[in-house]
């Protein structure tokens, strides 16, 4: 499944991810790609804080640059956001336990191109653009692998 959303304002976004988070579970996993300052970490953190507050919970929810992953417990199971950006060698993903969360946990990867061979074979691949470097709007590339995918219908 391929399809494509016109993202206006970060408003936008944070609803997106909002609908999105409704239907997330164990074992979900979503690559989010594109260029610095195109809104990954916006909509990471805005699916994370919408599961939290379900809970009950309201956390500020920061990058993961520095610390590669940042772990939350909710309701639904471990989120993880992860920000591969600074990791130097795919080895390195076996020391972070990535590819165990990928079976079992909500894992957000943010610059999934330093996966290589260990992408999960079942993800949502969220490629974010910016037609317009001057302007807050954004595009989003959506593509499916693997089964599971279609409450994507519905947002």
């Amino acid at each position: 499944m391929n399809y494509t959303k016109i993202l206006e304002t970060a408003d936008d976004a944070t609803a997106l991810a909002v609908s999105f988070s409704a239907h997330l579970c164990g074992g979900d996993s979503l690559l989010l790609s594109g260029p610095v300052g195109a809104g990954k970490t916006h909509f990471a953190r805005s699916i994370i804080q919408s599961i939290m507050a379900r809970d009950g919970e309201i956390e500020d929810v920061p990058s993961p640059t520095f610390t590669l992953v940042q772990v939350y417990e909710t309701s639904v199971g471990e989120v993880w956001h992860t920000d591969l950006y600074r990791l130097t060698h795919v080895d390195e993903l076996t020391e972070l336990g990535l590819d165990d969360a990928f079976e079992t946990a909500i894992t957000l990867v943010e610059w999934p191109d330093r996966l290589g061979a260990a992408r999960p074979q079942r993800y949502l691949d969220l490629s974010f653009s910016m037609p317009h470097i001057d302007s807050d709007i954004r595009m989003l590339e959506l593509t499916t692998a693997g089964t599971g995918w279609d409450w994507l219908n519905d947002v």
